[in-house]
């Protein structure tokens, strides 16, 4: 995929949700790989915007155009103006990331011809009703996908959604640049240490429904240790509510978004995500904390999740919703020096092996040549089977031809 001096660069749309500084792991996962797809060919990003306006900007390198929302359905922001801008770009290759109906609306809406490629993040899980009523728009589009790349097998072997489509289904785990959180700061690690004591254990998440916070803060009443939540969300002062009816207020800290949170990673001894359902589909967070060599304690659900980071590997894997058993598995980590010390080591060696940055780019290069490749051939045939075919016979002069129908 990399271009020769005298061949033009693929163009490639990248359809989102948000985009950065809008936080969450979909627009973490879109931005990352945009900055590094860009040295290989031409990417563009239209995603929904945050504040009700409509913008064309560079972030980092990328042209990312935000359309401007009018409503939120059922969380999804609802953008007439983005089918326009589809079809504006006239892109080579479509790249959209799921779960996003408004993409698919807008996509269809804008008459877009060219091979098309699906990221799927996820199914819809809470918003059932609104998934039962999109279902035959999202199948419609998944059948249109020349490949539908998927962050792992579990996920892909526990989605009924995507059991229809499994021969153009693509497995790329997400990938992080490993090399940035293998080297900490070691003065601001102890800055937070000295700020909130020791043992300190870590969360990092989107205060919503699906992380399970609320089990963490619950199962904190059995820890003799400090929680960070780094992260922010709907659920923040209900959550802090809880924490203070509890008596945890000194032993829970609410840190918000922080500009850097790698030190904070450096500075704990255990990282922990106690997500309770499938719309936690992977956890970039969790490749982040093993890059940076913390153990991590994860909940068994049916997603990427136990896939990523292994029970009694790189950690330990608890069942979800369950703050004793969550207790359990950090008091062990604390305690357990030697246990501590292998499953951090081993967690830095699964990323580097299998979850870096160039290798997630690599193979999404690799789908982009298998699609327009593809496409290529099937432009090749029609073209073909044009030439082979007699030249139409010219109509008449004299026939009359009736516009009104």
């Amino acid at each position: 995929m990399h271009p020769t001096n005298d061949q033009r660069r693929l163009r490639v749309l990248h359809v989102g949700k948000y985009y950065p500084p809008h936080a969450g792991g979909m627009e973490t996962h879109l931005s990352t790989l945009c900055q590094e797809l860009r040295r290989s060919v031409d990417v563009e990003v239209i995603v929904a915007s945050d504040d009700g306006t409509s913008i064309r900007e560079s972030v980092d390198g990328v042209t990312v155009t935000r359309v401007r929302t009018v409503w939120d359905l059922a969380a999804a922001p609802v953008c007439p103006g983005m089918a326009r801008c589809i079809r504006g770009a006239r892109a080579d290759l479509l790249h959209l990331h799921l779960p996003n109906p408004t993409a698919i609306l807008a996509y269809f809406a804008s008459g877009q011809r060219g091979p098309v490629v699906a990221s799927y993040h996820s199914d819809i899980v809470r918003q059932k009703v609104l998934a039962r009523g999109f279902a035959p728009f999202l199948q419609h589009f998944l059948r249109r996908c020349a490949a539908i790349i998927v962050s792992s097998q579990t996920y892909l072997n526990s989605s009924p959604v995507l059991a229809r489509h499994r021969d153009r289904c693509r497995i790329i785990p997400y990938g992080i640049a490993v090399d940035e959180f293998c080297r900490p700061d070691a003065r601001r690690a102890a800055a937070i240490r000295q700020r909130y004591g020791a043992p300190l254990v870590l969360s990092v998440g989107r205060l919503v429904y699906y992380k399970g916070f609320e089990h963490l803060i619950r199962a904190m009443r059995q820890v003799a240790a400090r929680l960070l939540i780094v992260g922010d969300g709907p659920l923040r002062r209900e959550l802090e509510h809880e924490t203070d009816a509890l008596g945890l207020a000194e032993r829970v800290a609410f840190l918000g978004n922080v500009p850097d949170v790698h030190p904070y990673y450096h500075a704990a001894e255990v990282f922990v995500l106690p997500s309770v359902a499938r719309s936690e589909a992977f956890a970039l967070v969790q490749l982040e904390a093993m890059a940076s060599g913390l153990p991590v304690v994860n909940t068994w659900i049916q997603s990427g999740v136990p896939f990523v980071s292994r029970n009694a590997q790189t950690g330990l894997t608890v069942p979800p919703a369950d703050p004793d058993a969550l207790a359990d598995a950090i008091n062990l980590l604390l305690a357990d020096d030697g246990l501590r010390a292998r499953c951090a080591a081993a967690a830095r060696r699964r990323v580097r092996e299998e979850f870096r940055l160039d290798t997630m780019v690599e193979r999404t290069l690799q789908v982009y040549g298998e699609v327009t490749a593809g496409a290529d051939r099937i432009r090749a045939a029609g073209g073909a089977r044009a030439a082979r075919r007699p030249p139409a016979a010219p109509a008449p002069a004299s026939v009359p031809v009736s516009l009104s129908g």
